[in-house]
């Protein structure tokens, strides 16, 4: 998806995903660092991750939508209110021509927030 130079930063991650994306990218971006301020941000395989110290979610750019990839635990909870999205297991797909559903994406962040030191064992999952 992404020509060249493999970003470093998240902020380098949005300039060089699609056009069309980066308004999105942009919106849950300054969500989940206002949810998430002490979160280490990260590249990981490619895309931008939240860590504290462990996962607490992501998002990544396609051609025509974006992902946010929350903890697995939160898909489960929300699942009532993300039925009238398009989800996989563990991602919401948000496409470009919609717009960012910010208080869903806030709500979950902070649930993952929340509940990330309560997980079990010491995984990075």
């Amino acid at each position: 998806m992404m020509a060249g130079k493999r970003p470093a930063t998240i902020a380098e991650y949005i300039r060089a995903a699609p056009p069309q994306g980066q308004p999105h990218l942009r919106k849950v971006y300054a969500i989940l660092r206002k949810v998430a301020p002490k979160a280490e941000e990260k590249i990981k395989w490619g895309n931008p991750f939240f860590v504290e110290p462990r996962f607490l979610f992501a998002f990544s750019a396609h051609k025509a939508h974006m992902s946010f990839a929350p903890m697995a635990a939160a898909m489960k909870a929300f699942a009532k209110e993300l039925e009238k999205h398009e989800t996989t297991k563990n991602f919401l797909k948000i496409p470009y021509e919609q717009p960012v559903p910010e208080a869903l994406v806030r709500k979950i962040a902070n649930y993952c927030l929340k509940n990330v030191s309560g997980r079990e064992g010491d995984s990075f999952w």
